[in-house]
């Protein structure tokens, strides 16, 4: 089957999907990968610890084996979008998914702690690869006007692979305590030939080039990680980013579990009625944010986003009664939904359709920071002034993105990105 009949079995099957109507058929295919991804990772994440422990390490060595792959993730960010900007998004996608398939099934033949950790540190290469580059190639694939609603299909796929994935999870363990890094190993080739067989390689053209004109022969040159710092908007998107990095992803995933149990003295199941109420709202608004983003401006949505995100953080510092704790985390999707689309989207104003490999991974990478500092920080709060003051000091980093939003300009528009806002303020009136 050739890429063009490929890609139009998936643009008939798009027109038909609510949550991808009027997206380029890229999308689709980008958010099908970014399921099976997510849906492996989901299976595979609760054995690692379990695994790790039975080669008999203490609970920090098997902690370690979860940090090596988000550690490895992050210091190879640079080389990821480097490589991008060298020979492409979907070579860079494509061997990236690889690398994590074949990693996660030799990890599930490891015979001693040394090869499991090893294995999930080369994973995380090849993780970073992945996120790096499809972000990149979908920023390149639509334009300004559907960057929101494209960018919140593609993280809709992730958020249903991830929350289907540990739903399967318990019966692939209960088979053998090996058989989850299988069975990720399987989600991730398919992921690889899907990518294979259903992507191309985004034409060389700027945003504003003429519609329904030839691609140009000349290379488009990627836009220069110095030119996005000059620009005040990509420091509010790497802002939000780290916010959401720190407390969502980091704080918020280490914490409520020990908030359930011995703050507000519940069961633990009740964690993941709280997850899967954050997750649910979170799925309801992915499209309506996305679409507010595409036609409002990324600066209200990120706004809006991030208060979102300070207010339920204060909720949980505020009391342990059950309702407001639900209130919390349907607060934290409303949270998700509008600073995924949003703040993404700005990234790919500021790249304006060109190669942005370096600048694409720099945005990431302080989401991962955010995700690997989040629960040392909170631990150390934690331990010291309760979960309160934890929950606070989550509250105050979110707080760093809102303003960081209320001040950048809006690049919904912007007519020229190589003159930063911050330089020339250029925008469509």
């Amino acid at each position: 089957m050739t890429v063009a009949r490929a890609q139009g079995k998936v643009g008939r099957l798009a027109h038909r999907t609510p949550l991808l109507r009027g997206l380029p058929p890229e999308v689709g295919v980008l958010s099908a990968i970014a399921f099976c991804v997510a849906l492996g990772f989901g299976i595979v994440a609760p054995a690692i610890p379990v695994f790790a422990r039975a080669f008999g390490v203490s609970a920090f060595l098997a902690g370690a084996v979860v940090s090596a792959f988000a550690m490895m993730r992050l210091i190879s960010s640079p080389g990821a979008g480097a490589a991008i900007n060298r020979i492409g998004e979907r070579r860079v996608l494509a061997a990236g998914l690889a690398i994590v398939a074949v990693s996660s099934l030799a990890a599930g033949f490891s015979q001693s702690y040394v090869q499991l950790i090893v294995m999930r540190g080369l994973g995380g290469v090849g993780s970073s690869m992945f996120t790096v580059s499809a972000m990149a190639l979908l920023l390149r694939t639509v334009g300004p006007d559907l960057r929101g609603r494209a960018t919140g299909a593609y993280q809709a796929g992730f958020l249903f692979g991830g929350v289907t994935g540990p739903a399967l999870g318990g019966a692939v363990v209960g088979i053998s305590i090996r058989a989850p890094f299988f069975v990720y190993a399987g989600t991730l080739a398919a992921a690889t030939a899907v990518c294979w067989f259903y992507l191309k390689d985004p034409p060389p053209r700027e945003d504003g080039d003429p519609a329904g004109q030839p691609p140009s022969t000349q290379a488009v040159q990627p836009l220069p990680l110095r030119t996005a710092l000059r620009d005040r908007a990509y420091w509010a998107a790497l802002a939000t980013n780290l916010g959401n990095g720190f407390s969502i992803f980091g704080l918020r995933s280490a914490l409520v579990p020990l908030f359930v149990v011995e703050g507000m003295r519940r069961g633990p199941s009740l964690t993941g009625v709280g997850f899967l109420v954050a997750a649910a709202v979170q799925a309801v608004l992915l499209l309506p944010a996305g679409r507010w983003a595409d036609e409002r401006g990324r600066r209200p949505a990120m706004i809006l986003g991030s208060a979102a995100s300070v207010a339920g953080m204060v909720l949980l510092a505020a009391g342990t009664g059950l309702w407001t704790f639900f209130a919390a985390m349907a607060v934290f999707g409303v949270a998700g939904a509008f600073l995924g689309p949003a703040p993404t989207a700005v990234v790919g104003d500021i790249t304006h359709g060109r190669p942005g490999g370096t600048v694409v991974a720099v945005y990431q990478m302080v989401s991962d920071f955010g995700a690997i500092i989040g629960p040392l920080a909170a631990g150390l709060v934690l331990d010291a002034a309760g979960f309160g003051a934890a929950f606070a000091v989550g509250a105050v980093i979110v707080g760093l993105g809102l303003v960081a939003a209320v001040a950048m300009p809006e690049t919904l528009g912007r007519r020229d990105s190589g003159s930063p806002a911050s330089d020339s303020g250029t925008m469509a009136q």
